[in-house]
């Protein structure tokens, strides 16, 4: 157990990582509308996951130099540049969810009124302070924040627990009825794609480098990544649990459009303390990908430009601070006004379609290189799940990206559901 428990590293900042508040939401939202045929995508998904996390382990240990010093004496550097560059944009819009998950956690232990501008300005502004000061003054910045993601994730799991047993000792206080309508696609496609998340475990082989891991660690590596991402699975499915015990087939269910709605929502039927437990596992994912989703995008453009990708260079630190900096100032701009961020959310949304899919590429292409002999072979399985899960990102880019042409073109939706209503009357 005490080896176990050594292994568990690297793979467990990609856990929390990942299981952040979109997680939480979407998974949320699909116990509410799919129930319990959610589950199997869950556990499809996470096995993914495991594959290409277990790739990226690999990948880290079998190479001297980086990822993206790789695929530059390769593919040349202007690939990589493209590859940082997209990752960054990503990371540093979809930042703003964190900041905003963090106000939405916060504010159902304040009660049902939302927090004020000022007092989510003033939140938002320590918080990420705290984290620039922690960036530039631990110093041993990757110990801390592995022991720092340990604790988050084994609060997540404490409160998601207990709250799934608290709602399931007490009995349900509606009769389900079955759901008329088709639910929306939506949600769904959105669980896979933050738990099964390309850009997570592409991270992973920068973090056991930070590990010190070499090809005689492959084992360890192995069995970080199917604990730390059966733990992120397991969390996953509880979420999805507790939310179908208390909103599937309920004929006066809620809209679920935050995570503070969803912590909201459970006072009703279960008390204060099922909305306070279920907060408290809000704000730890909250937490937990805070820090470390920035650093993806920090670590990987300077990596991409040759300037360093250990948390111990300059470079990659002053590149988190700037995602960090970039997801408060878009958090900000939407707690005053939501329109204002729609423009920037949706170029991230289309950042999506080329660069996850990308990703997935490059470590396959890496994977794959005939240099790659004897213990530093990448194992057949592990490869083959990954180009699934290469396949699977094509499939989910696609979809982001039909999703994208719809906003940038409402007027073509309106006629195309017009059209049925014009030849039915002819």
């Amino acid at each position: 157990m005490k080896n176990l428990i050594k292994s568990v590293g690297p793979a467990i900042i990609v856990a929390a990582i990942v299981l952040g508040p979109g997680s939480i939401l979407t998974s949320s939202k699909v116990g509410a509308s799919f129930g319990l045929l959610g589950l199997p995508v869950i556990f499809c998904s996470g096995v993914l996951m495991i594959a290409m996390v277990a790739l990226a382990a690999r990948l880290g240990t079998a190479y001297q130099g980086s990822l993206c010093d790789e695929l530059a004496s390769r593919l040349g550097r202007p690939i990589t540049v493209a590859v940082g560059l997209t990752l960054f944009t990503l990371v540093a819009l979809f930042q703003s969810s964190n900041n905003i998950a963090l106000i939405g956690g916060l504010e159902p232990l304040f009660g049902d009124e939302p927090l004020s501008f000022g007092s989510s300005v003033a939140i938002l502004v320590i918080t990420n302070a705290l984290i620039i000061g922690c960036l530039y003054f631990l110093k041993d910045l990757y110990r801390s924040i592995e022991n720092l993601m340990k604790v988050l994730i084994g609060l997540m799991s404490l409160s998601f627990i207990v709250n799934l047993l608290v709602v399931f000792i007490k009995p349900r206080t509606y009769e389900p009825v079955v759901q008329s309508e088709s639910p929306d696609l939506l949600p769904l496609l959105a669980m896979i794609g933050t738990t099964f998340s390309v850009a997570g475990a592409f991270y992973q082989a920068y973090l056991v480098k930070e590990k010190g891991w070499t090809t005689k660690d492959t084992q360890k590596g192995l069995i970080d990544s199917v604990v730390s991402i059966s733990v992120l699975t397991l969390i996953t499915a509880i979420i999805l649990l507790t939310s179908w015990r208390v909103f599937h087939g309920n004929p006066d269910a809620p809209s679920l459009s935050s995570v503070g709605d969803v912590a909201r929502q459970l006072e009703p039927s279960f008390g204060s303390m099922a909305k306070i437990i279920f907060a408290f596992g809000i704000l730890a994912g909250a937490l937990s990908s805070f820090m470390v989703n920035a650093m993806i995008g920090g670590t990987v453009m300077s990596d991409s430009i040759g300037k360093g990708s250990k948390m111990s260079d300059p470079m990659p630190v002053h590149l988190t601070v700037a995602a960090l900096a970039t997801g408060m100032v878009v958090a900000i701009a939407s707690r005053k006004n939501a329109d204002s961020t729609v423009a920037l959310i949706t170029f991230a949304q289309a950042l999506v379609v080329l660069g996850i899919p990308a990703l997935a590429a490059s470590m396959i292409y890496l994977g794959t290189r005939k240099e790659l002999i004897g213990e530093r072979q990448i194992p057949k399985p592990i490869l083959a799940l990954a180009i699934i899960g290469f396949i699977v990102s094509i499939g989910l880019a696609y979809l982001t990206a039909k999703k994208v042409y719809l906003k940038i073109n409402p007027e073509k939706t309106a006629a195309s559901m017009v059209v049925p209503k014009v030849l039915e009357r002819s």
